[in-house]
């Protein structure tokens, strides 16, 4: 049986490609808390204005981290469809290091009811997100 180090690595190490190339990992986990963190580390590449992250980048970086909350909790869930994603932008995130974090508010047998915040290096909030996404389940 894998440790929690363990399963962070293996669950890294499997990462859909888009994850790689925004720079980011899972760092932490609590099952009880319904809760996951991500660090991004976001290069230029995707950033407009000199270093500002394009909104879409910004959205993706939340959605993971939100989704995987989930799947972090009920390994029975083999995928899920964002319903509605709703992002709000407090500050502009800028290229660099990120703490981005997703927990579960609700989750039912098909819907999950998700948030999500961004911080910067100096641990400013930079954004948020909330969203409710279809689940779908192993087959029995």
């Amino acid at each position: 049986m894998e440790n929690k180090e363990q399963l962070i690595e293996r669950l890294n190490r499997q990462a859909p490609t888009f994850r790689g190339l925004l720079g980011g990992k899972l760092v932490d986990f609590d099952t009880e808390k319904n809760a996951c963190t991500f660090e991004f580390n976001i290069s230029k590449d995707y950033c407009h204005s000199v270093d500002v992250v394009q909104g879409g980048f910004v959205t993706a970086m939340l959605d993971t981290a939100m989704a995987n909350a989930v799947f972090l909790q009920d390994e029975d869930i083999k995928s899920m469809s964002s319903l509605e994603i709703k992002t709000s932008y407090l500050e502009p995130t800028r290229a660099g290091k990120l703490r981005v974090e997703g927990w579960a508010i609700k989750k039912g047998y098909k819907i999950a009811f998700m948030e999500g915040r961004i911080f910067n290096e100096d641990d400013v909030l930079t954004a948020t997100a909330s969203t409710v996404a279809k689940l779908l389940r192993m087959p029995k």
